[in-house]
């Protein structure tokens, strides 16, 4: 089987007929509905970014699972990208202390299954529709060890909030020891004028599960009482259910 017989394999060519591209443009329309129909009463969320080939026996994968529960027991929902790894062990987390959890899983050829320990999920064809969806229903986010798909995740979303596109949420970077060149490069910007001073404090990098957390319930604690006194009720018109634990 070609792996490149897709959708969007064909799409990223060059340009194709008209007909082409209006079908692809409503297969992505089709996509972020059927997100937002699955989504729309998680709750407020934090997602976690990471990995998806470490196993559970992996620190950084105990690390995932115990500031995940840490988070859950503020009232938050556990959102990541629905997979194995990191994911899964922050699925896990927010499981272990009765908290709600969430994937939104890519549709890959290989390596990528939804994990055992998520409440509710929707599979997604595009990576850039999963990045909008994992973006939109957080309230912050923690980035852990990972490959390119979780460093582009990290910099698309903290360029964002650079560029006041998004609100300031608060982006955490897990795995010190892992991510100290990427620190020592985003300092680097920083010297050179790439980036501002000022931008070095839209990230928080530790491995204290503690000052985490606290650094996410410092920025957000009000938002989980908004939620909770103006919950949407779903309806049952649109195919809706609300998500439980």
């Amino acid at each position: 089987m070609n792996i490149f017989n897709n959708e969007e394999a064909k799409f990223l060519k060059g340009p194709q007929s008209r007909l082409q591209e209006l079908k692809y443009t409503l297969g992505i329309v089709a996509q972020f509905i059927r997100g937002f129909r699955t989504l729309h009463f998680v709750g407020p969320c934090v997602t976690v970014f990471g990995s998806a080939r470490f196993n559970e026996d992996h620190p950084y994968y105990q690390l995932a699972r115990e500031v995940s529960k840490n988070i859950a027991e503020l009232g938050f929902t556990i959102m990541t990208g629905g997979g194995p790894g990191i994911m899964e062990a922050a699925n896990r987390g927010a499981k272990d202390v009765g908290g709600k959890s969430i994937g939104c899983n890519i549709v890959l050829p290989h390596e990528q299954h939804s994990n055992p320990y998520l409440d509710n999920y929707v599979n997604i064809e595009y990576f850039f529709v999963r990045k909008e969806l994992l973006r939109k229903y957080s309230n912050a986010f923690v980035v852990l060890p990972g490959g390119f798909g979780t460093l582009d995740e990290f910099f698309e979303t903290i360029t964002l909030i650079q560029t006041k596109k998004t609100e300031p949420f608060p982006v955490i970077i897990m795995g010190k020891e892992y991510h100290q060149n990427l620190m020592k490069h985003i300092d680097e910007m920083a010297r050179i004028g790439t980036i501002s001073p000022e931008d070095l404090s839209l990230l928080l990098v530790t491995d204290d599960v503690i000052e985490a957390t606290n650094h996410i319930k410092k920025y957000v604690d009000e938002k989980v009482q908004e939620a909770t006194l103006n919950q949407r009720k779903p309806r049952w018109i649109f195919g809706e259910k609300k998500t439980s634990n």
